[in-house]
């Protein structure tokens, strides 16, 4: 029998070991539910962008990802080049597709997002310009 998962943003860690090299620039991220703390199949995440973070270009192998911009403007990283982006933008990124996030601004931006189709970063096919480049996924 399923069991429903619920857990409060307050009790969710920060995700630790994300690498600015793999393009995680100054982020405080959650996974608020995912393969480790629900055994789910798809990831649900909370991110906070300060003044001047960024989560640069980047594409999924293996799921389709979404953001909504709660708080904040910025830009959307896209294959070509950036588009400006303010609070209520939804953006849709299907699997393979790349994609990221500037803050711009001088105050913070705040994103819920999600990933179908992968429960775990490692699960996700996550891949940087530099890290196709050199082979290395």
């Amino acid at each position: 029998m399923s069991k429903m998962f619920r857990t409060t943003m307050d009790a969710v860690p920060l995700v630790e070991g994300l690498k600015r090299d793999d393009g995680w620039i100054d982020m405080q991220v959650q996974f608020l539910i995912d393969k480790k703390s629900a055994g789910a199949d798809h990831v649900v995440g909370w991110t906070v962008l300060k003044p001047g973070a960024s989560h640069e270009a980047h594409l999924h192998r293996n799921c389709d990802e979404f953001f909504i911009v709660l708080e904040g403007e910025g830009h959307i990283i896209t294959g070509d080049g950036l588009e400006p982006s303010k609070k209520g933008d939804v953006v849709y990124s299907p699997r393979g597709c790349w994609h990221g996030f500037n803050n711009t601004s001088d105050k913070d931006v705040v994103l819920v997002w999600g990933w179908m189709g992968a429960g775990s970063i490692a699960d996700s096919g996550y891949e940087t310009p530099e890290s196709v480049a050199e082979g290395k996924r």
